[in-house]
């Protein structure tokens, strides 16, 4: 029988309405549904970084994004673990193009992307995807119990635990490349600037914590901390995100400061392994797919990324009307060689910086003093730097004992 759609996507968030967005640019008929109804609130850093702001360009968005409550910032502050600090420029100088990005809450950003995805497709709201419809081992639809929909191809950007991704076996819950975090909104912060802050000093290690500024003078707060170090410390990110906000290093900015609400925490599935993202009629997009950043936690750049590369196989799978694991692979292919360079780099910064108190010592004290080596941070962190050079250790020596 002939599917209800060319594609069903199941998750409404950025990945997902920005998948559906491309499909209906491609001329897909499309189908996003969520189990929420927008707006709905979504525990997150909220930084819209790097390639997100030329996806909301390519869509049309930057003006619906700057009607939002929000910061636009264009630098990143890090802090090492004896305390010195040094801001990074996104932009390199001696670059043509400015780099900026944006915080936003994910209750706004979110619910923006999803009515501009209405307006191109159709959606459905409070929709709870309870079974994943196959025939002959081919995933053809979803149900949610009561009503039953069917597709060429469905699209799981149902995050950390898609329900997609658990009936296809592919969800496992592995330590070593799962991020533990933490989030609450405060008010009356001191010191908050146009830049993201993200502090690696001894009152938070083995974790990172972070500052965001919001705008109106809110920010969203926040500790992560690799799972597996978690667990062999015994900690309770609640407890050390609160004794981070009194601790002497922050005791001062946080002394007139309001927790607005309470802290979440959430599982940040991170790209630091290769995961299996396709098979017989399916693609797994965003967080679903494990693509959030190792070394900083943002998850938003890749989700965006990867609902646009989906939307470009999808296309021409069903344009040749086959969308089985062979045709479908293309995408993991693209996937890959896209985000894969950029994923790996982060993964060894992760592993191999982040985690030495010396060796961050000693990166911002060199980036303090020289600006050859802030230029390289930009780069990396904008993504205009060749991968293979920054995995050439001698690349690394020459610039920073210059």
């Amino acid at each position: 029988m002939k599917p209800d759609y060319d594609i069903i996507i199941i998750g409404a968030g950025p990945a997902g309405s920005c998948c559906a967005m491309y499909c209906a640019r491609h001329g897909l008929k499309t189908l996003l549904v969520d189990k929420a109804r927008f707006p709905r609130d979504k525990t997150c850093g909220d930084a819209i970084s790097g390639s997100s702001v030329d996806i909301l360009d390519e869509l049309g968005l930057t003006a619906a994004i700057t009607a939002l409550p929000h910061a636009r910032v264009d630098a990143v502050l890090f802090s090492a673990p004896n305390g010195m600090a040094v801001t990074i420029p996104f932009t390199p100088r001696n670059s043509e193009r400015q780099y900026y990005g944006y915080v936003c809450r994910r209750m706004d950003f979110d619910a923006m992307l999803f009515r501009a995805a209405a307006q191109q497709v159709e959606t459905r709201e409070n929709f709870t995807v309870k079974k994943i419809l196959t025939e002959s081992g081919r995933v053809c639809g979803i149900s949610d119990g009561s009503r039953e929909v069917t597709a060429k191809v469905v699209v799981g950007a149902d995050g950390f635990k898609s329900v997609l991704a658990r009936a296809m076996q592919l969800y496992h819950h592995d330590p070593a490349h799962l991020i533990v975090a933490t989030r609450g909104y405060y008010s009356g912060i001191s010191g908050l600037r146009d830049v993201i802050e993200i502090h690696f000093v001894e009152d938070v290690l083995p974790g990172y914590f972070w500052i965001f500024p919001l705008g109106d003078g809110m920010a969203n707060v926040g500790i992560g901390m690799m799972h597996n170090a978690l667990k062999a410390h015994g900690i309770s990110l609640h407890k050390a995100h609160i004794a981070a906000t009194e601790s002497a290093f922050f005791r001062q900015r946080f002394s007139g400061a309001k927790l607005l609400g309470n802290i979440h925490g959430w599982n940040l599935p991170i790209g630091s392994k290769r995961r299996r993202v396709h098979g017989d009629g399916f693609v797994l997009i965003g967080d679903a797919a494990g693509l959030i950043d190792p070394s900083s936690g943002e998850g938003i750049s890749n989700a965006m990324q990867s609902g646009k590369i989906a939307a470009e196989v999808l296309a021409e799978v069903c344009a040749h009307g086959e969308a089985g694991a062979n045709q479908l692979a293309e995408y993991e292919r693209r996937l890959w060689h896209r985000l894969g360079p950029g994923l790996n780099s982060s993964t060894q910064l992760q592993k191999h910086v982040f985690s030495r108190k010396p060796l961050l010592n000693f990166l911002v004290k060199r980036a303090v003093r020289n600006p050859d080596v802030r230029d390289l941070f930009s780069q990396m962190m904008v993504g205009d730097i060749d991968r293979g050079a920054m995995a050439n250790p001698m690349m690394w020596l020459r610039l920073l004992w210059k």
